[in-house]
């Protein structure tokens, strides 16, 4: 760990409970209200007056840690509703950017109905009206992101058969002027619905983006109690970019978000000739699976019950005991022997002193093994290192792309505000 003693860098903060576990109005007024309405994490292409109503009925019915995920769920829908059906109406009528921003608006609203993850039954069909509702809200835009079904020809086991992607080109990508890609693994609770936020941005800046989901979460193929399914993934993937004429197979730079970069250092170790770079921001590698760690996190700075859902998204469904008590075995880049393998490709760690989401002792950890690589923490701040680590990141994939750009002018594609 970071500090003598085997202690954690946040050791001394790892009793207090954030206020935010009391109760749904508290979770609103101290975590939620300010980015609903920004418009950003985790409310992004939402709008906080969509979700006011929503708390009230929570907070109404005692709904409380812990939850009861369909009775959780169920206050979400007839907002949903409701926004779907104006913007329906709105696309009958040919209205296609107020159709567009309902339909993003009811998405993030089914969003948080399944967030964090579609554990009942209620919450799998949120996912799905959100997933249906992003689908037809991007595909509607000025410059749209489409859905592609890629076939996971590497599948093996208990692989699915197809990899669910959003994916958006600049305009002018051909096979003979090739577009540099990001590609985005999406996190624990952040799908490609809502991910795909950032090809706008990236779009301005002659670059494509593919959004794509990590194993255990959203639609994604990978059998999440397979160590390995995450390797067949990839290179399916690649495999797929390669015989794309508009993009460039020799500029992909991976950004994977929050658990998404456990794939992305374990990625950058397992395909580090087809990857121009890689960026692993608030992610982990092995002290992320310390019984230590998970016993402490579910009252810390995540909005719900974090070692419970990362038991769910790593295969294990509701089993708690028995993923603390054999997920280090099972999934450590350190005991597998990850970390210590060369080459690795050029590899950014990025993410807070202060995360109580994953700790940076992870990445101290990654610094001291296998080839050398790059980072960057934030000192002072929790998970991900927000807002600061965009910046750095952004400058980073610029050099990596030789790009001239500007990032704030990049990061302001980002808020959302309801122009309806």
């Amino acid at each position: 760990m970071a500090l003598p003693g085997n202690r954690f860098f946040i050791q001394d903060k790892m009793m207090a409970v954030a206020p935010h576990h009391e109760s749904p109005r508290q979770l609103w007024e101290t975590k939620w209200k300010m980015p609903a309405k920004m418009g950003v994490y985790p409310f992004m292409f939402g709008a906080a007056k969509d979700f006011e109503p929503i708390i009230d009925d929570l907070e109404k019915k005692g709904l409380k840690e812990p939850y009861d995920w369909d009775a959780y769920a169920e206050c979400f829908f007839p907002q949903g509703e409701k926004l779907e059906t104006t913007a329906a109406e709105a696309e009958k009528a040919g209205e296609k950017e107020k159709a567009s921003e309902y339909y993003m608006r009811a998405s993030a609203v089914y969003r948080i109905a399944r967030f964090p993850a579609p554990r009942s039954e209620k919450q799998k069909v949120a996912w799905t009206r959100s997933k249906a509702n992003a689908v037809k809200g991007l595909g509607i835009r000025e410059h749209p992101v489409h859905e592609i079904q890629v076939p996971h020809t590497h599948a093996s086991g208990d692989d699915g058969s197809t990899i669910s992607i959003f994916h958006q080109l600049p305009e002018g990508a051909s096979a003979a002027n090739p577009a540099p890609v990001v590609l985005i693994i999406t996190g624990l609770d952040g799908y490609r619905t809502e991910l795909a936020v950032w090809a706008e941005g990236w779009r301005r800046n002659g670059v494509g983006v593919v959004v794509v989901e990590m194993p255990g979460t959203g639609d994604s193929p990978a059998a999440p109690k397979d160590p390995e399914s995450p390797d067949r993934l990839w290179s399916s993937l690649l495999d797929w970019t390669d015989a794309q004429e508009g993009i460039d197979s020799r500029k992909i730079c991976v950004w994977a978000f929050s658990t998404g970069g456990y794939y992305a250092i374990r990625m950058a170790h397992t395909h580090p000739d087809r990857l121009a770079g890689v960026v692993a921001l608030g992610g982990g590698c092995h002290y992320m699976f310390d019984p230590a760690w998970l016993n402490a996190v579910n009252h810390l700075e995540y909005p719900f019950d974090l070692a419970n859902t990362l038991c769910y998204k790593w295969g294990y469904g509701d089993d708690i005991e028995a993923f603390k008590k054999e997920a280090s075995d099972k999934f450590s880049l350190l005991k597998d022997g990850t970390l210590d393998k060369e080459p690795c490709a050029k590899l950014l760690l990025v993410n807070g002193t202060e995360d109580e989401i994953f700790p940076i002792d992870d990445y101290y950890l990654a610094l001291q093994h296998g080839a050398p690589k790059e980072a960057r923490f934030v000192t002072g701040k929790k998970h991900m290192g927000e807002p600061d680590s965009f910046i750095i990141i952004l400058k980073w994939i610029y050099k990596l792309f030789g790009l001239n750009a500007n990032p704030g002018q990049q990061l302001s594609s980002i808020p959302f505000q309801p122009k309806y």
